[in-house]
């Protein structure tokens, strides 16, 4: 089965490691192509196709003051990304709550053991 288009959804467009990194630059505070050049370090054109696809799935608006485009991110657009990712990090918690039980009780039958081991010696 062919790949989707990277441009077919928010998935799709944020399976692109750069593109989720200028989404983190974006999330906290709207910015210029400049702005975003300058800090990912990547070319102006590279970076504008990247802001095309993440607007046109919808996870960046743009808006024009002066000469500027100003991106930021559309919350909102981003809450099926955070919901679906919501599974796995429920899914790893109790996965590490398993493992700290299991080494806790590890510790707990080792610690039995030293002291068996501590007053038969005595």
């Amino acid at each position: 089965m062919a790949r989707a288009a990277t441009t077919s959804d928010a998935f799709n467009a944020v399976a692109e490691p750069r593109r989720r990194d200028i989404l983190n630059y974006l999330a906290m505070q709207e910015r210029s192509v400049t702005e975003i050049v300058d800090a990912m370090e990547i070319e102006q054109p590279s970076v504008s196709k990247h802001l095309k696809v993440l607007k046109g799935v919808g996870l960046v608006e743009v808006r024009r003051e002066g000469r500027q485009m100003l991106y930021k991110v559309n919350a909102m657009a981003i809450r099926p990304l955070h919901e679906w990712t919501s599974t796995f990090e429920r899914l790893w918690k109790h996965q590490l709550l398993r493992i700290k039980e299991r080494a806790e009780a590890n510790m707990e039958r080792n610690n039995s053991f030293v002291e068996f081991q501590t007053r038969r010696k005595s």
